[in-house]
């Protein structure tokens, strides 16, 4: 009798574990069916995979259909790299020719000799797929609505399971967070991927940290400017714009930005600066009043808070104000005798651009200096102007605010007149001379370059092979930028986890996050440069100070190549071009403790 209630104890303990283990269904966003139909080669291949859930590691360089049975070489266990406080990129494929729900994945500890890496600090995500366009070099800024779509994989998911469906892939973006502080040597664990079915799939990996360490992400040297958009993170979350609710909604997003290492806050100074170029608006943040005895009163109230929003979180070394030079020329301003709100025409040449600025710039340089303090941060900002417009704009900062610094995206060669545009980016197909660098940097004014729509290869689309994102900052350091700029961190369309497209727009081209601080792969993989460019700096200067610069040799051979190969020429072998030059990095990284 004993027996039998231990029995059935042990039985019913069994089934309440196996209970346990069977997870609900997930629920999210159904995503886009894939606009390519298999051939029949394809659809074969499926009658080929062994029943249950399989997986392996994949190369993070490549982006898997998520219809066709992936070939990826068999890794028995993947081996990484990396600084103490750098963060590292890994993926694994999953797929199954049935159904397999439940899908989660464990994660063991990295354990070395004498530390170990816990498990909070290794995040796994899954990757979800969006509609983009086909690669094309004639998809641009110009795309024509019958372009064909493909469907790709980008947004890093926060599920804690997923459900897929029958004859599907799913690819897992890994990220390990080494500690700062810890033992160099070789760390050891595993991943277990299991689903309601019981399959269950384990790969094995481990990390060699080397003994050298990198900053925190505020004090990279990297200068790392992605325009925010606060009014597109209100409407994609449903939340009221300004709303104490809202800036919390931006910290979040923005967190992931200082964690990249962001030095730039977006900031406008009237109506919207691009003409509604966006599916959301720029909202105004600073408020214009033209009071009934002529006098100006302007609101700065929206204007501080976000700046405040952003310093919070960690984002401070600049703050870019957008524009005096409006693609439009419009401003609007509240007009007290009238009672409603006016909109002008303001074009720089004309008496209406220095009436409008004039009492605007000594206003907005009295508050930012007497009010806030943070005059020294602020640039007035200008993007892709032309230079007689600029000129105007120019002398009518320095009648009136002549302590204000300028910033300007420049396809002109614009910035070469003046001596107070400190924080300069031009396109990377724009050729720019060695005294031009020179004579910045002895000043320590920003130059960077930037890349858009209007680039095809290397670029951050969501077509794009996920390296390019990794190798900008590698011509970051190859041609001597201080950094890049790309024009939208989160300008998102309508649905961007369903579909990535909007207006003319190469897809992806508005934004590199998705809504509820959702990272992507070519997010990760731009920070996998930053960092590189991090260390590769720190190395540069510690070998050169020692006396040992000749061991830099196998990397500055790889930079030249870099930097005399047009970065658009792309019979060029890129992907082992950046692979060598990882390589390089890591051989001379173990090698700085060296004697």
């Amino acid at each position: 009798m004993k027996f039998r209630s231990l029995f059935m104890a042990l039985l019913s303990a069994a089934f309440m574990v196996g209970c346990a283990e069977q997870l609900p269904p997930v629920e999210t966003f159904v995503e886009a069916e894939d606009p390519t139909p298999l051939t029949a080669e394809e659809q074969a291949e499926w009658d080929n995979v062994k029943s249950g859930l399989n997986g392996a590691w994949a190369t993070i360089d490549s982006l898997y259909s998520r219809s066709i049975v992936p070939q990826v070489a068999p890794v028995k266990t993947l081996r990484l790299s990396g600084w103490k406080g750098e963060r590292l990129s890994a993926q694994i494929l999953l797929w199954s020719k049935d159904a397999a729900d439940g899908v989660r994945v464990e994660v063991a500890p990295l354990k070395g000799d004498k530390d170990e890496v816990p498990t909070e600090r290794i995040q796994a995500r899954f990757v979800r797929y969006t509609l983009a366009d086909k690669s094309d070099a004639h998809c641009l800024c110009n795309r024509k609505t019958d372009h064909p779509a493909v469907l790709v994989p980008d947004m890093l998911d926060s599920l804690s399971h997923f459900d897929m469906a029958a004859q599907t892939v799913r690819p897992v973006w890994l990220t390990v967070y080494l500690p700062m502080f810890m033992d160099a040597g070789v760390y050891k664990s595993k991943i277990t991927i299991t689903d309601n079915n019981g399959d269950k799939v384990r790969l094995p990996f481990e990390v060699e940290v080397v003994e050298e360490a990198i900053p925190e992400p505020m004090d990279w040297k990297f200068h790392l400017d992605l325009w925010q958009h606060p009014a597109a993170v209100a409407r994609a979350e449903g939340l009221e714009l300004w709303s104490d609710e809202h800036f919390e909604a931006i910290k979040r997003n923005c967190r992931l930005l200082q964690a990249a290492g962001q030095k730039v806050i977006t900031t406008t100074l009237n109506k919207d600066p691009w003409n509604h170029q966006c599916y959301d608006a720029y909202e105004d943040m600073i408020k214009w009043t033209l009071k009934k005895d002529g006098t100006w009163s302007y609101d700065y109230t929206i204007f501080d808070k976000v700046i405040k929003t952003m310093m919070d979180v960690g984002i401070y070394r600049y703050i870019n104000c957008y524009s005096m030079l409006p693609w439009n020329y419009e401003l609007d301003y509240f007009d007290e005798a009238k009672g409603e709100k006016v909109t002008v025409k303001a074009k720089p040449g004309t008496p209406m651009f220095e009436k409008m600025w004039g009492p605007f710039l000594t206003d907005f340089y009295r508050h930012i200096d007497e009010d806030l303090m943070i005059a020294s941060s602020v640039n007035i900002a200008a993007d892709e102007r032309e230079p007689e417009d600029m000129d105007e704009a120019i002398r009518v900062l320095n009648k009136y605010a002549p302590d204000l610094h300028f910033a300007m995206a420049d396809n002109k060669y614009s910035f070469r007149k003046y001596n107070n545009v400190r924080d300069v980016c031009i396109a990377l197909r724009q050729p720019i001379g060695q005294e031009d660098f020179d004579l910045r940097h002895k000043t320590n004014y920003i130059t960077t370059y930037y890349v858009c729509c209007s680039t095809h290869f290397p670029n951050t689309l969501t077509y794009s092979q996920p390296f390019e994102a990794e190798l900008l900052p590698w011509l970051s350091l190859a041609k001597g930028f201080d950094g890049m700029l790309r024009w939208a961190y989160n300008s998102w369309p309508e649905n961007p986890q369903y579909d990535s497209r909007f207006a003319k727009f190469a897809s992806g081209d508005t934004y590199f996050i998705y809504p509820y601080a959702r990272s992507s792969i070519r997010f990760e993989r731009l920070i996998d440069g930053i960092e590189a460019y991090e260390k590769a700096k720190m190395l540069m200067y510690d070998f050169t100070v020692s006396n040992r610069a000749e061991r830099l040799e196998p990397l500055n051979k790889v930079l030249e190549r870099m930097r005399t190969t047009k970065p658009q020429d792309k019979e060029q072998p890129w992907n082992q071009i950046l692979r060598d030059a990882i390589k390089a990095l890591d051989d001379i990284s173990r090698r700085n403790g060296e004697n």
